[in-house]
């Protein structure tokens, strides 16, 4: 019997040391890189469309402020430019007709110069003849000139439209990545000014378990290294995962408030992040351990 008692004994203190083994060497909770949507416009909201747990690919429309008074700018720009590049029409027609009156001009040079050789001429009539040519040459080129400052113009208000097509796509409000919404913060109705929050996103398709490791435990581990991942799946067994360093904090701190024994609390750590992939299971908050 006393042989019995002292046989049961002994698999209960290996059981308890085995136990003492298989702790992890690191432990923290997972989370995730979240990215809030802000507005880039002023005016209301005339929908919001996204829907907390919902799942958004990049680019996706979630939201659209008012539009009414930034399109009727742009409808205005746009009128004005035509305008502007109108008034080319109507400087090529003046060239036109100054390049008809050079021509007949021609004619009438020609005629004087040779009347003038024959002496049926003065010199008076070549010289009007000679500044009259002069004259329409410089209307010519005053009246090119204008092509250059038609132009500016014109690229001044096309840089306006360019401005006012830029503030009228801000107000539709997009997803920046794949990612799932986590809070909403706003309702159709609402005013908004820029900078007002509208959702929280954050991709799920991989979380990261912020753990916590002594110095002694940094030179065992680096980033791009393998680890495993241990999550609860009930009471007394873990499920586990694969993971992948992808930081390691370059400067230590004090042990996080969560520690609450006050010799954990004093020690230096340095904190690392390990993403998983996530199947669904992961969830942000969750506990999680690390084996390197």
């Amino acid at each position: 019997m006393k042989i019995k008692y002292l046989l049961g004994l002994s698999v209960a203190l290996l059981a308890a040391c085995s136990g003492n083994n298989n702790r992890s060497d690191a432990y923290g909770t997972f989370e995730a890189d979240e990215t809030i949507v802000s507005a880039e416009a002023n005016g209301k909201l005339l929908e919001i469309t996204a829907t907390e747990g919902q799942k958004l690919m990049a680019g996706e429309s979630i939201g659209l402020v008012d539009t009414v008074q930034l399109s009727l700018q742009l409808a205005q720009l746009r009128a004005q430019r035509e305008a502007v590049l109108s008034k080319k029409a109507n400087v090529s027609a003046q060239i036109d007709v100054v390049k008809e009156q050079l021509k007949t001009l021609g004619a009438t040079h020609a005629r004087i110069e040779k009347m003038f050789a024959d002496k049926a001429a003065t010199q008076q009539q070549m010289d009007d003849i000679d500044g009259q040519v002069r004259v329409a040459k410089r209307q010519i080129e005053s009246l090119n000139t204008q092509f250059t400052l038609i132009g500016r113009e014109a690229d001044v208000t096309s840089a306006q439209i360019a401005v006012t097509e830029n503030q009228l796509a801000k107000c539709r409000i997009s997803s920046p990545i794949n990612g799932t919404v986590l809070e909403k913060y706003v309702e159709t109705g609402e005013m908004m000014t820029v900078g007002k929050p509208v959702v929280k996103l954050a991709d799920l398709s991989n979380l990261n378990l912020r753990v916590y490791v002594s110095g002694a435990q940094l030179p065992s581990i680096r980033e791009g290294q393998q680890v495993e991942v241990l999550t609860d799946q009930d009471k007394t067994t873990n499920q586990k995962l694969s993971g992948v360093i992808t930081w390691i904090s370059p400067e230590a701190e004090f042990t996080p408030k969560i520690i609450q024994t006050k010799e954990e609390r004093v020690k230096l750590v340095y904190a690392v992040k390990v993403k998983v992939a996530n199947d669904g299971r992961l969830k942000i908050g969750m506990p999680g351990e690390v084996n390197f």
